[in-house]
């Protein structure tokens, strides 16, 4: 598997590129709270589909629970991949990488979000925010995250859920939290399309050779090892950056003091 910093981070990137795009009426943020809100949300959601499996990020994040959770997840991915398979499909052992690597999934639990915000407000917003911040910190703080364990994750994911909530007031940015969500599990998605076992994306809708769970991935030699040198050594570093120099872009009023700073006054 792709690690889960690689994942968390790549989601942080997505989500601050993606938050300068989307509208308003489509839940785009409007503040910098707002911003570094839904990019940590797509980050958190980054690890998402890994809770098909016990050996993942995301099923150590709030200790039992989370593992009993993926366990349940596994169980139900296998089921569905076994009732849609193919006639050329092989058995499978396990879920991973069937259900929640999907777009049908990260569709699903985007809406489904949006739908329980839009139904019960507060509460579901400070739950949502609760579960993907917690997600965020274990993906991005790594191994001094592990080192803390999970109680210590769940506890700073409390605090951080409900001091965010005071600055997300807004109706619209509250309800894109949704869209954070199923941004973020797309970039999973395409996150594990580049290594070398590629991603079952457009299961169970689109056949090809009788298939239906091909996996959508690069050819060979573009194709990464997950966990290897290029993503612990290129990859992963980039990202970091990459992190770093959109989150100072994206507060308000740092892109014209930027400019102001290294462009010379005109007289």
């Amino acid at each position: 598997m792709v690690m889960g910093p690689t994942h968390a981070m790549s989601g942080a990137a997505v989500g601050l590129a993606v938050s300068d795009l989307l509208p308003p009426d489509w839940g785009g943020p409007t503040s910098t709270a707002e911003t570094f809100t839904f990019a940590a949300v797509c980050a958190g959601a980054a690890l998402l589909p890994d809770l098909d499996t016990s050996q993942s990020t995301v099923s150590r994040s709030f200790g039992p629970v989370s593992n009993v959770l993926a366990k349940g997840v596994d169980a139900l991915s296998l089921g569905f991949y076994t009732l849609t398979r193919g006639k050329r499909d092989g058995k499978r052992r396990g879920g991973h990488r069937t259900l929640t690597h999907t777009a049908l999934f990260a569709v699903g639990i985007g809406a489904g979000v949006t739908a329980l915000i839009v139904r019960f407000g507060k509460p579901a917003i400070i739950a949502t925010l609760f579960i993907f911040l917690g997600l965020a910190l274990r993906g991005l703080a790594g191994e001094l995250a592990k080192e803390k364990g999970w109680l210590a994750v769940s506890a700073v994911a409390a605090v951080l859920s409900a001091l965010t909530w005071q600055m997300y007031p807004t109706e619209a940015g509250s309800t894109g939290l949704g869209v954070a969500v199923a941004l973020g599990c797309v970039t999973h998605c395409l996150g594990d399309a580049i290594t070398k076992d590629g991603v079952p994306f457009l299961a169970p809708f689109i056949t090809v050779r009788k298939e239906r769970w091909w996996e959508l991935r690069l050819p060979p030699f573009l194709s990464i090892r997950a966990g290897g040198p290029f993503e612990k050594v290129i990859l992963g570093p980039a990202l970091t950056v990459a992190v770093g120099l959109m989150a100072v872009w994206a507060i308000d009023g740092a892109p014209q003091a930027i400019y102001d700073a290294f462009m010379p006054v005109q007289g």
